[in-house]
């Protein structure tokens, strides 16, 4: 499973900020690794300098092989936490997603 970050204008994309985000990714998705090829995180700051309550924005886009790209939004007033809450979401639709298919 391939991992790519991409942030806005507004967010420095540390290298010590997306290895650690990479390694979390790794970790909480790792019983999806055989069924998903990509992971693209894309952080931003929907309000620049200005500040904000919930203005930080993590989407999470999974791309599972031989299906349409699944993908979540959060939002929160850190970066920090706007990906924790993503990366529930995405964990919480790839574990339904994938199951379904198994029932079948």
């Amino acid at each position: 499973m391939k991992i790519q970050f991409n942030t806005d204008k507004n967010i420095e994309g540390h290298e010590r900020l997306e290895k650690f985000f990479s390694s979390e990714l790794e970790k909480e998705l790792a019983r999806f690794d055989d069924k998903v090829t990509r992971i693209e995180v894309h952080l931003g700051d929907e309000n620049s300098d200005k500040g904000g309550v919930n203005d930080k924005r993590c989407m999470i886009e999974a791309r599972p092989a031989k299906m349409q790209p699944i993908a979540v939004t959060a939002h929160a007033d850190s970066i920090e936490k706007a990906f924790f809450q993503a990366t529930e979401k995405i964990k919480k639709v790839l574990n339904t997603t994938f199951d379904k298919q198994t029932v079948r």
